[in-house]
């Protein structure tokens, strides 16, 4: 098995930020690559030349995010032959719950229900390479056994690959930026354990939808887990 759609993903998440606001929005970029867990706690970030290629800006403007984040506990520095900027284990958590306004809670639950459905049928409908069925199925598994704090990261990481095997390269990002969002809600509230039950069968019901070339079937499970979820972010948020 290749874990080609994950470095797909890496890409997309690493695209050039925009110059007018560097140090703001490489910030905003290494944290977002926290909560999809595309670096997960106790990983090490790629190398600060790497970074400022990666991002379009300078390797200053890298050190002084990195910096911030440090000092925010997000992040950790390590020397020596192992050395290198880590992600804390474990990740901070807010300790106060989110305050989200009904219109940006609603923009956001409204975008997801426009993208994620949209990859799955997309997805379900594509001829897909041996490679890519068989990281789909792994992260489908993964989810259904992590346990705990991992479970949201590898969660994060199975509807990530159904954007990326969706085959439209920009479709990625969006969904990468929208999740984001999102994770940063779901972290102000506990994980319920009848819900990761109910939330892995309909993992499942996606992708073997997906896997057995049904869009239709695909685009309801989703809409159908989507739901789930959306109930979930008003009844802690609304």
């Amino acid at each position: 098995m290749t874990d080609a759609p994950l470095d797909d993903l890496r890409r997309a998440v690493y695209r050039p930020v925009r110059s007018g606001n560097a140090l703001e929005d490489t910030t905003a970029r290494i944290v977002q690559t926290v909560r999809l867990g595309l670096v997960a706690p106790g990983e090490s970030l790629p190398a600060e030349r790497e970074l400022a290629a990666l991002y379009g800006v300078s390797r200053d403007t890298v050190r002084e995010a990195l910096r911030e984040l440090a000092d925010a506990g997000w992040l950790e520095t390590r020397r020596g032959r192992y050395g290198g900027t880590f992600v804390v284990d474990p990740v901070p958590r807010p300790s106060t719950p989110a305050v989200v306004s009904e219109v940006e809670l609603g923009d956001v639950i409204a975008l997801r229900g426009v993208l994620e459905p949209g990859a799955a049928w997309a997805a379900a409908g594509r001829s897909l390479s041996a490679d890519e069925r068989d990281v789909l199925w792994a992260r489908h598994e993964a989810a259904a056994r992590a346990e705990g704090a991992d479970y949201r990261r590898l969660d994060t990481l199975l509807h990530l690959t159904i954007a990326e095997v969706a085959g439209i390269p920009s479709l990625v990002p969006l969904v990468a930026e929208n999740r984001a969002r999102i994770n940063a809600w779901l972290d102000t509230f506990p994980l319920l354990p009848r819900n990761i039950d109910h939330s892995t069968s309909q993992h499942a019901a996606i992708v073997s939808a997906i896997l057995a070339g049904r869009p239709d079937a695909a685009h309801a499970a989703m809409r159908d887990h989507l739901a789930g979820s959306e109930a979930l972010l008003r009844g802690f948020l609304a």
